[in-house]
């Protein structure tokens, strides 16, 4: 299946939902989410970039497959982090 029909299936979450609008409220792009995976034994873990306001922002953890919602949260909750302690971001604001 490819990505993006994949992608356009996943609900969105309270962290991506926030990254979002703060994307909006500071008038750049919005987030350009990336799975990522990686063969570990007979098992496939998954994870997430972001990249958001010329970023890349690599989430924290590895899930299973069932789980690649967790993993774009958890990126834009590390991408939400970056941006709050951004000087570029607030300086600017």
């Amino acid at each position: 299946m490819p990505s993006g029909s994949r992608r356009s299936q996943q609900p969105t979450s309270p962290w991506q939902d926030r990254l979002e609008e703060v994307c909006r409220d500071y008038q750049i792009q919005p987030p350009d989410y990336q799975l990522v995976s990686d063969r570990r034994g007979g098992r496939t873990a998954w994870s997430s970039v972001v990249v958001v306001y010329g970023k890349r922002i690599e989430a924290r953890y590895w899930y299973d497959g069932n789980n690649l919602n967790n993993a774009k949260e958890d990126a834009a909750e590390a991408a939400l982090h970056w941006l709050s302690n951004s000087s570029g971001l607030s300086s600017g604001w």
